[in-house]
């Protein structure tokens, strides 16, 4: 083979898997906090280094909860027994009947039946629960009852000095530190002064710090300073910036002598999925970047 010929024979070796690469049709990207596409297996490498991942999911997103499933079995590969799952996705007052359903001690239909389950929870949390349930696997509900959420939005934090002992135990321990310029908590309250529905108060951003501090609680609470790993699922916005959750984990790490590292993922839907905004990408160490278009996206 000439000099010419093994030029142009490079070059069509290179080019052609360039060219199956942009005919391609990926169901998302994966961005450092750089702005820089990353592969799966960086942000897995990542999560195996560290004690706390926080996922930061859209509800509605089924490539969202798909990668919350293969993130789980993969880490349970590295982990084993080590790892466990928490979630917003369960209130704190439901741990009795998951630990009943995780033990087999009840049936599915009868957990699905009696546990306060979210709408989209036979699709889109039932794989990774029923995967803890085959490994014997720990799941944590860390979610504040919703009732006591409620309580704070209408009355605030002094709402809860109602409640009794046992009632306390299923939230973050009184007085809850609320850092009200936070972002994630100045824009809530922002946007009530926006005219938002009736029952969403001037306390909302209260409402939404109690969820946080309580999921915090619970987090660290069950492993975290124990060598544990924990994976915990949660809505971006719980989680974005270091903000919310992580806040008030972070305020409970700085009180001990521990030093955890801790990982944050999100996700966000647009349009074109091979470019992100620097505000965007750093908004977690790790951002999941998902079509729009696709079927079941929030921002339909």
């Amino acid at each position: 083979m000439n000099r010419n010929n093994y030029k142009l024979y490079l070059l069509v070796f290179l080019f052609i898997p360039f060219l199956a690469m942009k005919s391609d049709k990926p169901a998302y990207r994966v961005f450092n906090a750089k702005g820089h596409i990353v592969d799966y297996e960086e942000m897995l490498k990542a999560a195996k280094k560290s004690d706390i991942i926080f996922f930061g999911e859209l509800h509605k997103n089924p490539i969202a909860h798909w990668l919350e499933l293969e993130l789980t079995k993969d880490l349970f590969a590295a982990k084993g027994a080590n790892l466990v799952l928490g979630a917003e996705m369960f209130e704190v007052d439901n741990q009795l009947l998951i630990n009943e359903y995780l033990s087999k001690m009840i049936r599915k239909k009868d957990f699905e039946a009696e546990a306060k389950l979210w709408p989209n929870y036979r699709t889109d949390y039932a794989p990774w629960v029923d995967f803890a349930r085959d490994k014997n696997l720990r799941v944590i509900a860390t979610n504040i009852p919703r009732r006591f959420a409620a309580l704070v939005n209408i009355k605030g934090f002094e709402g809860l000095d109602s409640i009794n002992a046992l009632q306390r135990g299923m939230i973050a321990p009184l007085p809850i530190k609320y850092p009200d310029t936070l972002e994630c908590y100045a824009n809530i309250v922002k946007s009530v002064g926006g005219g938002m529905p009736a029952h969403q108060t001037a306390n909302l951003g209260k409402a939404q710090a109690i969820k946080d501090a309580t999921m915090a609680h619970f987090i660290v609470k069950n492993g975290a300073f124990d060598g544990k790993t924990i994976l915990h699922f949660n809505g971006s916005y719980h989680s974005e910036n270091n903000q919310g959750i992580v806040w008030y984990v972070n305020q409970a790490i700085r009180k001990t002598s521990f030093e955890l590292k801790i990982l944050t993922i999100s996700c966000i839907e647009q349009e074109n999925i091979d470019t992100i905004s620097k505000t965007d990408a750093r908004k977690a160490d790790f951002m999941i970047v998902i079509p729009s278009s696709m079927p079941g996206a929030e921002s339909r």
